[in-house]
């Protein structure tokens, strides 16, 4: 699957629960927000089509060429997200879609054209895993689209993503921001290179977990 035919859709809307009453997303992360990490990453994939779903964060994504799309009920779980983006992802004619979460700050362009190598047509399903089990970010081609808009709060697409392929990368790539306690061990990661292998696996099934943050 090339770029030029995907669209990204970064996920950045959610309660964010476990982290409190700050926007996560908005935190710094090596001098910058958490959620422009992911976006500088992929800045130079040439995807077809960008797309931001969001809900309260005050974040530009629009500065950083993506369509915005505000998800008026995040309540409502992430497939409600998963909706928005894809249909705005099919009204540009796109071939296949990659969800991406704006809490997981440590995805690379190298990770993503993997997951693009591993998808070889309409009917895709390639997620990130870190040998353990399956997270985004994810691809799902064309054929896919209809089952991923029938799905309702944030179950439904476990199955699917687990019979699908997926491309195993170090699990510290992998980790998402649940809570306060998760962005200091990234901090600590990060001032301290050494204490990387101290993250064993992700765990971000966000949406097809009911515990996602």
């Amino acid at each position: 699957m090339l770029a030029e035919e995907t669209t990204l859709i970064l996920l950045a809307a959610g309660r964010s629960r476990r982290f409190g009453d700050a926007d996560k997303l908005a935190q710094e992360f090596l001098h910058k927000p958490v959620a422009y990490h992911v976006v500088t990453a992929l800045e130079d994939v040439p995807f077809r089509h960008r797309i931001a779903v969001i809900d309260g964060t005050k974040l530009d994504f629009a500065s950083r060429g993506f369509d915005v799309i505000v998800n008026e009920d995040p309540a409502a779980g992430m497939s409600l997200s998963v909706k928005l983006g894809l249909r705005a992802a099919r009204a540009a004619g796109t071939r296949a879609v990659l969800f991406a979460l704006a809490d997981m700050p440590r995805i690379t362009a190298a990770h993503i054209y993997r997951l693009l190598d591993a998808a070889r047509d309409d009917d895709a399903v390639v997620a990130s895993s870190d040998g353990i089990k399956p997270c985004p970010p994810a691809i799902f081609g064309r054929n896919r689209f209809d089952f991923l808009e029938s799905l309702e709060g944030d179950a439904g697409a476990r199955d699917l993503v687990r019979a699908g392929r997926h491309v195993v990368t170090a699990p510290a790539e992998l980790i998402d921001i649940d809570t306060p306690e998760d962005l200091e061990q990234l901090r600590a990661i990060a001032a301290s290179p050494e204490t990387h292998d101290a993250i064993t696996r992700p765990r971000a099934e966000p949406w097809w977990a009911p515990t996602a943050g």
